[in-house]
């Protein structure tokens, strides 16, 4: 009998003793996932590098406003976004605020919206009122010119000395509040 019972005793305490460790790596697991969709960094694989130009495009925006590579004419915001992208959906009020304090305005920030346009006719109306919106399907000119392939990307670009338009940088702190973006 206390051969039965140093053996229950053992099993229990081992049991407890799991029990802790498990309860332990959940609430990191936890802590880990909070700090990563919190994140304020815009995250996709930048395709484009810091430097690169921008490749040739001319679109319409959802307003009818044509726009192409010459009609970036200061440092400007471009972000891409989907709304069957979840990080996407996460981090639009963030942006939406950051956008709205960019000297110059819905001038100096473009959006693209991929997918479905029935989908996507709410972000593209939340879009609009901060940013020109370009609403079209993965790959569309838009996308090919910028080499971006995942959602949600944040660029920012500027015509070089020649005229080019190229990225001045493939990542936003959205800490830096109120954006230091020129006009």
């Amino acid at each position: 009998m206390p051969v039965i019972t140093a053996a229950l005793t053992l099993v229990g305490t081992l049991c407890l003793l799991d029990l802790i460790i498990s309860l332990g790596v959940i609430k990191k697991l936890r802590e880990h996932s909070e700090l990563l969709s919190n994140s304020t960094l815009f995250f996709g694989p930048p395709t484009i590098a810091v430097g690169e130009v921008v490749g040739e495009f001319a679109v319409a925006t959802v307003n009818g406003e044509r726009i192409d590579s010459a009609s970036f004419t200061g440092e400007t915001l471009v972000a891409f976004f989907s709304p069957t992208c979840q990080p996407c959906l996460e981090k639009l009020p963030r942006f939406l605020s950051y956008a709205r304090t960019v000297p110059g305005g819905r001038e100096r920030v473009a959006c693209a919206v991929i997918g479905d346009r029935t989908d996507s006719a709410a972000m593209v109306a939340e879009l609009s009122e901060v940013a020109m919106v370009v609403a079209e399907d993965r790959g569309g000119p838009f996308s090919t010119a910028f080499k971006t392939s995942a959602t949600p990307t944040l660029l920012r670009v500027a015509p070089n000395d020649t005229g080019q338009l190229v990225v001045t940088a493939n990542r936003v702190d959205f800490h830096q509040l109120p954006a230091k973006v020129t006009a």
